[in-house]
């Protein structure tokens, strides 16, 4: 993975989502249209937090959030979610 050049700032998480299931457990594959946004992903950077709020995630967590949580950005090929540590429902343990 390139290092990104994006920094969050205050409380904010930049997130790389995890592709969307194309098939089902049975083994049926889902069209495009019919696919779920995704709802979890990888942290790739955190802000320094605020005064008020102490930053509870890092770099490399896995973590779910909300289905339509956070700004969609690009940087080249890549796209990114830039949203609050507070859309972020759960830490996902390995």
């Amino acid at each position: 993975m390139a290092k990104v050049k994006i920094k969050p700032l205050a409380d904010r998480v930049l997130i790389e989502s995890q592709p969307a299931e194309v098939k089902t457990a049975s083994g049926i594959f889902i069209p495009d249209t019919a696919q779920e946004k995704p709802q979890r992903g990888k942290v790739i950077a955190v802000g320094t937090g605020t005064k008020d709020e102490e930053m509870k995630v890092k770099a490399g967590d896995m973590v779910l959030y909300g289905k339509y949580a956070g700004t969609e950005i690009s940087e080249g090929d890549v796209k990114y979610l830039i949203m609050k540590q507070s859309d972020i429902f759960a830490i996902i343990e390995k």
